[in-house]
Formats: structure tokens, C-alpha cells, sequence
């Protein structure tokens, strides 16, 4: 398959889904990066690309940079969404997953979901005819990797040779960074405490895409360990949605990761720091680091919306 933007400045994907940072190719994550960096320079080029075409954007869990983003980016490509929050439930609660998917395929030309549990995801996949792409489970958060590495790329140029660094908990930001860095060249270290290491299956796939590119993972419970070296430092929370009973048991686990000024001038001297926001200032991160010049927080929040530009022009064009 061409990956070429420049003779095919739209390449449509050939998955029908993204359930997982997998579900696109090493070829396709790449020329997306390069698609929404010419979304982000033109965007009036892009403007009416996806006229007449609508998204239901199904949220079991609250959400601002998700939400906005990916109704902003339908609406300014020329479409349109319609939103639907469950309100603590679930979906498939009032009827089966099956009968929603089938549903909303009638209605609209792509499901936009963020959810507890990858499965939810994976059965709307199942009976959907048009593209589901996963805003957020439990396992994965492709849509917020490919934000992430459109962003390294912007600051740094080439990512191939790059070292990105996750210090916290292995979650679901920690598994789609290893898969989406490990493909595209990126080193990639993470620091967690004894007993939140990342998924094994999820690390095993990330270190047979290293074993193809070419970069190297590491784990390690040593945040400084994972830092040397590193062009970006990277955290989330200590306890995402849906794990605040463990909050505090957390607080004192996670006590010794926390990116200061410290931790962060271990790292190369232009490196810089990222976090998928919300932060819990004091927490996981400083309030020096956050707001201090290396921060890309909001540079970050800004790409979610010219990636998932770019991510619907290739998938539903």
C-alpha cells in the first residue's frame, strides 16, 4: 500500500475499525502524522472533505479534550456529530451492544466510543458497518498516541531515534505509547512501581514492533533510570476513572514518581514534558514542571484535534 501524502494526500485505511493502536499500519500511523500536519497548516483545504457525514460519539466516562475535540474536527471538515453520555451506566445496559451498533449504522457513517472496558469497544466493532474508533478504554488510548507523536514530531522533527520516557502507572496511555512509539522508531522507557508495569500482552506486541523498527524498550521501577536520556518525560494520573476507591493506596505507591524539576533535569537538557491532562498538580506532576517552557501540555490538547482530523478523513472519506 502507497504512503506517499504527497501523490495521495488522503490515504484511506484499510481497517473498517480502530479498536486499538494495531488496527492501523505502521505505514498508516505515519502517514497520518504527515495528513495531520497538513490539516493543521490548511485547514480550509480541508474544510468540506467530509460533508453529509456524521459521528455518534457514545461516553461512559466524562470527558473535555475528547469530546470537543472530535466534534470540532467533524464539524470543520463539513459533518456533523450527535452525542450520547450514559450517566454512570454502560452501554449495552438498556440493550444489547449488538442492537446499538446496528442502530446508530443506520444513522451515521462512523461511533466515536470512550469506555470502561475494551470489550464494549471490540462487540460494537463486531456488529458495526461503519468504523468504530476507540476514544479511550480501560486497555488503550490510540486516538491520545497518535496526538502525542504528532507532537514529538513537530518539536523534534524525525522521531526514529527519538527516547520518550512514562513515568506512573502501566495504564492505557503507557500501553498505546509503547505500541505506537515502539512502531515508529521511538525508544521508549516507563517507570512504574513494583506491581504497575504494563500489560504483558500489551508489552509483548510493543516489543515485537520494537524487534522490527529497530527501538529499544525498557521497564524499570527507577524514574530517574527511565528519564537519562530521554527527549520527552511523560505522566498521567496515579488513579485514572474508575479507580478512585484506590486513590489513596495509590498516593503513597506512586509517592516517589512524581516529575519535578528534579526528575525532569535528569532527562536531556531540551527535553520536554507531556501529560495527557487532567493533571493533579502536586500529584503527578509539579506545578513548577507543568507550567515551566518545557511543557507541552496544550501544544498536546491542541493535536488531539488535527490527528482525529486526520484519523476521520482517512477513515471515513
Amino acid at each position: 500500500m502507497a504512503t506517499s501524502t504527497i501523490a495521495n494526500p488522503i490515504l484511506k485505511v484499510a481497517t473498517r475499525h480502530m479498536t486499538t493502536d494495531l488496527d492501523l499500519t505502521t505505514g498508516e500511523a505515519a502517514a497520518l502524522l504527515a495528513l495531520a500536519a497538513q490539516v493543521k497548516r490548511s485547514p480550509r483545504k480541508y474544510a468540506h472533505k467530509l460533508t453529509g457525514r456524521y459521528l455518534a460519539l457514545l461516553f461512559e466516562k466524562p470527558s473535555l479534550r475528547t469530546r470537543m475535540t472530535f466534534e470540532l474536527a467533524i464539524q470543520q471538515l463539513g459533518g456533523g456529530a450527535v452525542f450520547s453520555e450514559f450517566n454512570g451506566h454502560r452501554i449495552g445496559d438498556r440493550e444489547p451492544i449488538q442492537d446499538v451498533a446496528r442502530n446508530l449504522e443506520r444513522w451515521v457513517q462512523g461511533i466515536v466510543a470512550r469506555t470502561h472496558d475494551q470489550r464494549t469497544i471490540d462487540e460494537l466493532a463486531r456488529w458495526s458497518a461503519v468504523p468504530v474508533i476507540n476514544a479511550l478504554s480501560d486497555l488503550y488510548h490510540p486516538c491520545q498516541a497518535l496526538a502525542d507523536f504528532f507532537t514529538l514530531q513537530e518539536k523534534f522533527g524525525e522521531l526514529r531515534g527519538l527516547k520518550l520516557a512514562f513515568v506512573g502507572d502501566g495504564n492505557n496511555v503507557a500501553h498505546s505509547l509503547l505500541l505506537t512509539g515502539a512502531r515508529l522508531g521511538v525508544d521508549v522507557a516507563v517507570a512504574t512501581p513494583p506491581g504497575y508495569e504494563p500489560n504483558p500482552e500489551v508489552l509483548a506486541a510493543a516489543q515485537a514492533l520494537a524487534a522490527a523498527s529497530g527501538a529499544t524498550l525498557r521497564l524499570t521501577h527507577d524514574p530517574f533510570e527511565a528519564v537519562q536520556g530521554a527527549h520527552a518525560v511523560y505522566t498521567d494520573v496515579w488513579a485514572s476513572m474508575g479507580q478512585e476507591s484506590e486513590a489513596r493506596r495509590r498516593r503513597k505507591s506512586f509517592a516517589c514518581y512524581q516529575v519535578s524539576e528534579k526528575l525532569l533535569a535528569a532527562a536531556r537538557p531540551e527535553a520536554i514534558f507531556m501529560h495527557c491532562l487532567p493533571a493533579h498538580r502536586g500529584e503527578e506532576v509539579t506545578d513548577a514542571v507543568i507550567e515551566s517552557p518545557a511543557s507541552v501540555v496544550f501544544d498536546q490538547a491542541e493535536n488531539r484535534l488535527h490527528a482525529q482530523k486526520a484519523l476521520l478523513l482517512m477513515m471515513l472519506s
